[in-house]
């Protein structure tokens, strides 16, 4: 009896199976006889327009509906392009028509338009600019330091604020909806129970994974939401260097710190780049970047139409000059992380400046930088190769992943090894200026003997010692002090 219940049972089972196969097939076969049925319909009498057409659009404009049937028409024909194509236009005047089509239609100048479409194929694309005229979802992250996820949420909802935890890969965050009361003024904003986060911007910390009793810098620290995590995963414990570059968001850094209870954050007021000079020897680094902010066009649509190659060129330069920063910031032997994050989806700005700081720094190493989701950094992109290496990164887009568009990279600082010659004897390392972009030419300091003028030096150290005492209120007197015998 029972081997025969057995047998039912597959026989059963079976049954379901060919049903759901059976099932979709028929779905499979409807949908492709409507996909036809929608192509058919988009490419009815489609062509492409001419020059004079062209012409006549620029002067006289066109209408957003003829734009967005083209994108659509384009689209497929792309994607089909040996069987769809006109027989006399190649493709590059498909894929020149639709970026002029994107740009008119979301609002971009056509240089942008044209750098994030080379990111994607085209339907992923068409996606990617699709989710840049929506806001992303309103986000929150509990602070430890003062109350529990459970807790905080039962007292939002007890507001009238509509919630759910944000997903399995964060214990702290949640995805808000919808509230009846303002999101940032509740009483437990105030009192510092949350932080108003975007949910990328947890990402560097998880993968920073700071340890409680470690010394840690947050390079580019405002408005605060990094720095504070970190104090609230060390336990506020160890001590937390937040710097911002910008004094007057220094403010709004230390109102975030006292507001969450972070006792052991110090918020100091550097360039990213004084750094190890005016402070070292850190467990690890966390550097996110000032980036053209490609990544978060939802927010600040002004990005669409204001950056150009030379904005890209010029971050891409800080953004180096940063990472070695960093690096040399930390002390091998310790922990010897350094994260490096932006908000931008361009290679210029991500796998191209770590690629540099791999080269520059040959005692540095990728590592995986311990998130459970993320597509793969690119390894090569029009030409250029970053290295295999480059997988370990993670990307984050917007159409994918419904959160701003972020970069990721979990670089580990081994401790620095003497290049030796051929007699086996230390070669002295070489003393470089800021290196250029493309042909990595250092400027080169001689070595030798070097002379100095310390009547001139005299001069500039009385000059700068006036301008100290004239930010600090005082008036000093230009008549340069006599140096003493």
């Amino acid at each position: 009896m029972e081997k025969r219940s057995k047998a039912l049972e597959v026989r059963a089972r079976q049954e379901e199976e060919d049903e759901e196969r059976e099932r979709e097939a028929i779905q499979r076969v409807s949908k492709n006889a409507d996909d036809a049925m929608d192509l058919d319909e988009e490419l009815d009498g489609f062509k492409l327009p001419t020059a004079e057409e062209k012409e006549q659009e620029e002067t006289n404009g066109v209408d957003l509906a003829i734009v967005q049937r083209r994108i659509r028409a384009i689209t497929k024909i792309l994607n089909q392009f040996s069987r769809l194509a006109e027989p006399d236009r190649s493709r590059t005047e498909y894929v020149s028509q639709i970026i002029s089509d994107i740009a008119y239609n979301y609002g971009y100048n056509e240089f942008l338009a044209e750098r994030l479409f080379q990111l994607f194929s085209v339907n992923e694309a068409i996606e990617f600019f699709e989710a840049n005229e929506t806001p992303r979802p309103v986000t929150i992250r509990t602070n430890t330091l003062r109350t529990r996820r459970r807790d905080l949420a039962q007292a939002l909802i007890n507001r009238g604020v509509n919630l759910e935890p944000i997903g399995k890969w964060s214990k702290e965050g949640l995805q808000v909806f919808e509230s009846t009361v303002p999101i940032g003024a509740t009483p437990e904003y105030l009192a510092g129970h949350y932080m108003l986060q975007a949910a990328s911007s947890f990402l560097p910390v998880l993968a920073l994974d700071p340890k409680p009793k470690e010394r840690i810098l947050d390079m580019a620290s405002a408005p605060g939401g990094k720095s504070t995590y970190i104090s609230a995963m060390m336990q506020n414990t160890g001590v937390v260097f937040a710097n911002d570059a910008t004094k007057a968001r220094t403010k709004s850094l230390s109102a975030n710190v006292h507001r969450m209870g972070c006792k052991n954050v110090i918020v100091c007021n550097y360039d990213g780049r004084e750094f190890p000079k005016v402070l070292g020897g850190f467990h690890r680094v966390l550097l996110d970047a000032p980036c053209s902010g490609t990544g978060v066009i939802s927010k600040d649509p002004g990005v669409k139409i204001n950056k150009s190659d030379r904005d890209f060129m010029l971050l891409s330069h800080l953004q180096k000059q940063l990472i070695l920063c960093a690096i040399d910031s930390v002390d091998p032997k310790k922990a010897s992380i350094v994260v490096y994050s932006t908000c931008s989806v361009m290679p210029d700005e991500n796998e191209a400046v770590v690629a540099y700081a791999l080269r520059k720094r040959p005692h540095v190493k990728l590592v995986p930088t311990g998130l459970e989701f993320g597509k793969e950094g690119f390894t090569s992109f029009r030409g250029k190769s970053f290295g295999e290496t480059l997988k370990l990164t993670r990307r984050f887009y917007p159409h994918v992943h419904n959160m701003d568009g972020f970069f990721v990279a979990k670089l580990h600082v081994g401790k620095r090894t003497k290049k030796m010659d051929m007699d086996g004897d230390a070669v002295k390392p070489e003393l470089t200026g800021i290196v250029d972009d493309e042909n990595e030419a250092g400027g080169q300091v001689a070595e030798g003997n070097v002379q100095f003028d310390e009547e001139e030096d005299q001069k500039v150290m009385e000059a700068l010692k006036r301008k100290r005492l004239k930010a600090k209120g005082y008036r000093p007197s230009k008549k340069p002090q006599s140096s003493s015998p």
